[in-house]
């Protein structure tokens, strides 16, 4: 509303006759659209300015000099105004009283402006102040919205409505309220410089979820149909909220990943993406996503996404797993170790998932299968056995990878079986055979004959090889001066090496092919035999037969078939003789080369043929036989005629 009551004693107190030209008037004033405005004016001149036709006035817009033409507002003389304030303008002031308020109807947006008034006593007393009021015409009602709205703390709007016009009284409503938290509402009339002004104020806490929400503010006349309304959206600001990445994964090495961040934040926070301390990328945005190419392993790990935007800070982790075939085993190096100490074998490798570690000697399993990036293989006590190729293999679901070392055990010497001491022809041959780590040197000792026997010995023609951790010495003993008496072969074999020396009596064995060569004349000996026997009375039988009795003529039907027949019969047991004598040849040939020059008179061989003779000089029907002992002097072996002989009577 306004008032001109407190105008009047400023006019009486300016008595002096030094009074200036001078006006009072609001400097801001506004009014809505259609509405109506009064400008309250209160104006002084000088005590010697004389009036003599009275006081007009004019009010001016915009400009306060009449040279440059400004639009008038209003004109006390004549009713000429401008074309927008046609209709529109009324003094309401008392010019007489220093009075000049003024009310304008029917508003419109351009008549927004400085209005500025003009004072004519009359003759050259006419002055235009140069004091102003700037009017505002509102199409919507103002809210006084706070520079910063934070989250959680209180929050007071206010909506202001001019009250300048005395023919109407504005009301404020605010609009869309249903969803705010225990909003209040406030109404408030100030005013000032004798302008009026209505004020409404919402108080409520606003939360991050009201950010954007629309509140509006309604002014409206009553009984009338002019309203105005205005809209605005909170801008609540508050700190990120919740950060949102992608779930754990695995991926594939040297395969691709992106990894997506979202910030629920007001202003946008900062979005940088950490692995470790290592800030990998950062933008100002709502998200951001890192994009990472050809993964390694060294990159498997935790992934951190952190927003701040200055009113808080918030991160949320992911794991991001690696998946890889095993890397190659790292495993011993070669080993030489010693017979019956403890062997540990180490394996390591990376994988993921983990791997199996499984370990193979020679291509078949040993120890353990372990699911872990370490394996041990312990031995104890270790033998020449464990010597070999070990072979540590990984395994996953992506792959398999491997390793090998050698692990050589040294020991001392051992005999083999293979060694001995057998009858041939030259004499005696002992074979000596031993395996160690290092490869054991072989010596032979005489112990009758009080001889060491190596390889700076050529007299027994010692020879000696080496095949890996096998060696192999041998020795002849001729039947001269090698043999102690003639009844047994004592020989020693020595093996030595870094580990020990062992020594060991040969034993003496004769040859399979010499035995087969006895057996094989034995057999045929008695063949040979049996058949002469069968040959002897086949003859006998026959001669009795030409034998006739005494006194007694035979009459020959066909002599010369006769003749032809006993000739026959004779060329026939000739051939068997022959084919006899060629049997006992052969016999006897083969007795001779199975014959041993160093076996005495009393060895098995020779009682071997003592047998054979008994055996057959107990077959029946022989007529007369006369055997040789096994008594010749000489050592070699007899020849079979000079052991069977045959008389037929």
């Amino acid at each position: 509303m306004w008032c001109l009551v407190p105008l009047l004693p400023l006019l009486l107190a300016v008595q002096d006759a030094h009074a200036l030209w001078k006006v009072w008037l609001p400097r801001d004033i506004s009014a809505m659209t259609n509405s109506c405005v009064v400008i309250p004016c209160t104006f002084m001149f000088p005590n010697g300015a004389r009036t003599h036709h009275g006081v007009n006035s004019i009010w001016y817009f915009g400009q306060p000099y009449p040279q440059l033409f400004p639009p008038v507002v209003f004109k006390s003389r004549t009713d000429v105004v401008h074309e927008s304030y046609k209709g529109r303008t009324k003094l309401l002031g008392d010019l007489n009283q220093r009075n000049c308020t003024l009310l304008i109807n029917n508003l419109g947006t351009e008549h927004s402006g400085k209005y500025y008034f003009r004072a004519d006593l009359g003759g050259a007393n006419i002055y235009t102040y140069p004091d102003f009021s700037e009017l505002k015409v509102l199409e919507q009602p103002n809210i006084d919205v706070p520079e910063e709205i934070l989250s959680d703390e209180n929050l007071e709007l206010t909506c202001y409505a001019p009250d300048n016009c005395p023919e109407m009284t504005p009301e404020i409503q605010w609009l869309f309220t249903d969803y705010l938290p225990d909003p209040e509402f406030t109404s408030e009339y100030a005013e000032e410089s004798n302008t009026a002004v209505l004020s409404n104020t919402l108080s409520f806490t606003p939360r991050p979820m009201h950010n954007g929400q629309l509140l509006g503010c309604r002014v409206f006349y009553p009984n009338t149909t002019l309203a105005y309304e205005r809209h605005i959206t909170l801008d609540v600001k508050y700190g990120p909220r919740s950060v949102w990445v992608n779930v754990s994964s695995e991926v594939m090495e040297g395969s691709s990943v992106t990894l997506h961040c979202e910030v629920d934040s007001n202003p946008a926070a900062r979005i940088s993406w950490m692995f470790g301390d290592q800030e990998l990328l950062w933008d100002t945005a709502a998200n951001v996503s890192l994009a990472l190419d050809d993964m390694s392993a060294a990159q498997e790990g935790v992934y951190t996404c952190v927003g701040d935007n200055g009113y808080g800070a918030m991160n949320a982790s992911l794991y991001l797993s690696i998946k890889f075939p095993p890397r190659e085993p790292v495993v011993n190096s070669s080993l030489t170790v010693l017979e019956g100490s403890t062997l540990a074998l180490h394996c390591s490798t990376q994988g993921s998932p983990a791997p199996t570690l499984t370990w193979l000697k020679d291509g078949e399993l040993v120890g353990t299968i372990v699911a872990d990036e370490l394996s041990v293989l312990e031995v104890f006590e270790v033998t020449p056995q464990g010597a070999g190729q070990y072979r540590c293999l990984a395994e996953n679901e992506h792959g398999r990878a491997s390793s090998s070392l050698n692990v050589t055990v040294e020991y001392g010497p051992m005999l083999l079986d293979e060694s001995k001491c057998t009858v041939v022809r030259e004499g005696v041959q002992c074979v000596c055979m031993a395996v160690g780590n290092p490869e054991p040197t072989i010596e032979f000792h005489l112990p009758d004959l009080n001889i060491t026997i190596n390889q700076t010995d050529n007299r027994y023609n010692y020879y000696t090889h080496t095949d890996g951790h096998t060696s192999t010495a041998m020795i002849k003993l001729r039947e001269k001066g090698d043999r102690n008496g003639g009844a047994a072969v004592n020989v020693h074999c020595s093996m030595s090496n870094l580990y020990g020396t062992h020594s060991v009596l040969l034993e003496l064995q004769q040859e399979k092919k010499y035995m087969m060569a006895v057996i094989v004349g034995t057999i045929g000996g008695v063949a040979v035999i049996a058949f002469i026997i069968a040959a002897v009375r086949y003859v006998g039988h026959n001669n009795k037969k030409e034998e006739a009795p005494a006194g007694t003529d035979r009459v020959l039907d066909n002599p010369a078939l006769y003749y032809s027949a006993v000739k026959k019969d004779k060329q026939n047991l000739r051939k068997k003789v022959l084919k006899t004598e060629l049997l006992g040849s052969k016999f006897n040939s083969i007795l001779e080369e199975t014959t041993v020059s160093v076996l005495n008179p009393t060895s098995d061989r020779c009682r071997h043929s003592h047998s054979f003779l008994s055996f057959v000089s107990t077959a029946p029907r022989l007529p007369t036989m006369l055997w040789h002992g096994c008594t010749h002097a000489n050592p070699k072996a007899l020849s079979y005629r000079e052991y069977l002989c045959v008389h037929v009577q």
